[in-house]
């Protein structure tokens, strides 16, 4: 899965891609986690924007008040799922990140790890949303990844997000299809475990 991650200056990041930002701040967010209002990619049919939703999606069928919000969807599934297929075909986005945190259990302990693009370009995450929640997509881990966690986000590159963003192709079976870049992790302190922690230290290597 993914539940958190780094965002830093977003606008600036983005300003090449949308036509506007709406309501955006080009701040630095080194814990930025659900339920926390996040910067998004949309398209609208004169162009593309940059616009705050919250991270994780309360079904439209959830009538129980108490009922915890989606942070994630499985790839492998998301056409079939009651609650994500119509989304997949008609409400894509694209959440924009520096790098993500993982967590590898061992026995009882939980130790986070950073995770970057190799070649340090911005990381975009494949989404979907509703109204003003969205939730990230995932799929199956690859290559290194597998060490650290069984799951990670699916990664666009910048040459993909108007593709995806396109809804005349079909979401699930592009996303399958992408060259998926590279990664690089390194361990991370546990204050990042606190999301009242938001500092660059978060992600400096130990």
């Amino acid at each position: 899965m993914c539940g958190r991650y780094v965002l830093k200056h977003p606008v600036t990041k983005t300003s090449k891609l949308v036509k506007s930002a709406i309501q955006v701040e080009d701040t630095e967010n080194y814990n930025a986690h659900p339920y926390q209002k996040l910067p998004v990619i949309k398209k609208y049919k004169n162009g593309n924007t940059l616009e705050n939703l919250q991270w994780g999606l309360v079904p439209g069928w959830a009538k129980d008040k108490d009922f915890k919000a989606l942070i994630n969807a499985r790839l492998e599934t998301i056409d079939e799922k009651v609650t994500f297929k119509k989304l997949i075909k008609n409400n894509r986005c694209v959440a924009v990140a520096d790098g993500f945190y993982e967590w590898k259990r061992e026995e009882k302990e939980k130790t986070p790890h950073y995770f970057t693009r190799k070649d340090t370009n911005t990381i975009y995450l494949a989404g979907i949303f509703n109204e003003d929640q969205f939730c990230l997509i995932t799929e199956d881990a690859k290559n290194n990844i597998k060490e650290i966690h069984h799951r990670q986000p699916v990664i666009l590159n910048q040459t993909d997000i108007n593709l995806y963003l396109n809804l005349e192709l079909n979401g699930p079976a592009f996303l399958k299809k992408r060259k998926i870049p590279d990664l690089i992790f390194h361990e991370v302190s546990k204050d990042v475990n606190k999301t009242t922690n938001n500092s660059a230290s978060l992600v400096q290597k130990i």
